[in-house]
């Protein structure tokens, strides 16, 4: 019964617009990024490459640079984890799970006995839980004799879901998740990030399926992923794009902003850490989702988390005066992203809708007893 259920869940997905889109114009883009790294290798007279730096130590007891990871249950968020407790910080890992908190930390704790790690259950979509997270992380600061700052911010939380939900704010959940929250944890944390005694960082971890993204709206219906639920069937794919999308612009205009502050203190890298097998797809039918990886390891593109995570930490560990570059492909390298994820009229529109939405459910969790 079950595998009759499995093979009719499979066959009705891959008869949707949104199966062909991932299939077809998600690889599409995915092999354009890479036709754009290997060009711009060839042909490109300005460095696009650079290398990593160790951290710097700060004025703390433990002497440990504090990085946050978002997603850091699984995949990604956990092999970057691990990476950045071998160069020297203190990580503190950010998820859903309690109990796969507490499993990623016990792994990286068996393979690095001197790793320093802290976990926070939190979740993403929640504007009251990344509140609630950001209240008791400075208490943790504060009761742990820690210096008031973060040094790396990583918002790699991301899902893909099939079905439409809407969280507490009436958003959608894969657009609170993907973008919304990230937007609302960096807003809340930048304050620590500009407090730090050596320089610091956001990476925002994106994908090559924004290139996909062609439509220039970005209302507060688009934003809040209300306007996807008129249509008759959850547009999965269009969604996750548009999140994508989202996080760069972000990415950009933060990196603007604070550019034309002249603060050379916080800096602002997107990344894309290309085609890698985690469990984004758990919510894709198992039999589909087994061919997109068999397929995508047949084209070479598939990567493991511990080869994925290399853009993450060339972006975690780029110099200090790096910001505003689009990390890809490894070995430090960086490329252009899409044509439309440049567009500074649409970032500050982008931006405005992002500090209404915030300035909202910051006034609603005022009212909201906990």
């Amino acid at each position: 019964m079950m595998a009759m259920k499995e093979l009719k869940d499979a066959v009705n997905f891959g008869c949707t617009k949104e199966f062909w889109r991932m299939a077809v114009l998600w690889t599409i883009s995915l092999l354009l990024s890479y036709l754009h790294l290997f060009t711009q290798t060839l042909f490109s007279r300005k460095p696009i490459s650079y290398p990593r730096h160790s951290p710097l130590p700060t004025p703390t007891t433990s002497a440990r640079p504090v990085c946050i990871i978002t997603g850091a249950t699984s995949g990604l968020g956990a092999a970057a984890a691990y990476s950045l407790s071998i160069e020297g910080f203190f990580v503190v890992l950010v998820g859903r799970s309690s109990y796969l908190l507490s499993k990623v930390k016990a792994e990286i704790r068996r393979r690095n006995k001197y790793a320093h790690i802290k976990t926070f259950q939190v979740d993403l979509s929640s504007f009251q839980s990344i509140l609630k997270f950001k209240e008791t992380f400075e208490l943790w600061l504060l009761h742990s004799d820690m210096h008031s700052s973060v040094q790396l911010l990583i918002n790699n939380a991301g899902m893909l879901a099939t079905s439409a939900r809407l969280t507490a704010e009436g958003f959608d959940e894969m657009m609170a998740t993907n973008y919304i929250g990230a937007f609302s944890l960096t807003k809340l944390l930048l304050p620590l990030l500009e407090n730090s005694p050596v320089a610091s960082r956001i990476v925002n971890v994106t994908s090559f399926t924004h290139r996909t993204v062609y439509d220039r709206r970005l209302d507060r219906q688009t934003v809040s992923g209300i306007t996807f639920s008129r249509f008759r069937r959850y547009p999965c794919a269009q969604i996750y794009e548009y999140s994508k999308l989202c996080l760069l612009l972000f990415s950009y205009e933060l990196h603007r902003q604070l550019s034309a502050k002249g603060s050379q203190q916080v800096s602002v890298i997107a990344v894309d850490p290309g085609a890698v097998k985690t469990n984004i797809m758990r919510e894709i039918p198992t039999s589909i989702s087994y061919v997109a990886f068999f397929v995508l390891k047949l084209l070479g593109l598939l990567q493991s988390p511990e080869d994925g995570v290399c853009s993450i930490l060339d972006a975690a560990l780029a110099s200090p005066e790096t910001s505003g570059a689009y990390f890809f492909g490894g070995k430090g390298r960086t490329i252009d992203s899409s044509a439309l994820s440049y567009d500074t009229n649409l970032a500050k529109e982008l931006w405005a809708t992002s500090c209404d939405l915030f300035q909202e459910s910051e006034l609603a969790s005022k009212d909201t007893p906990t």
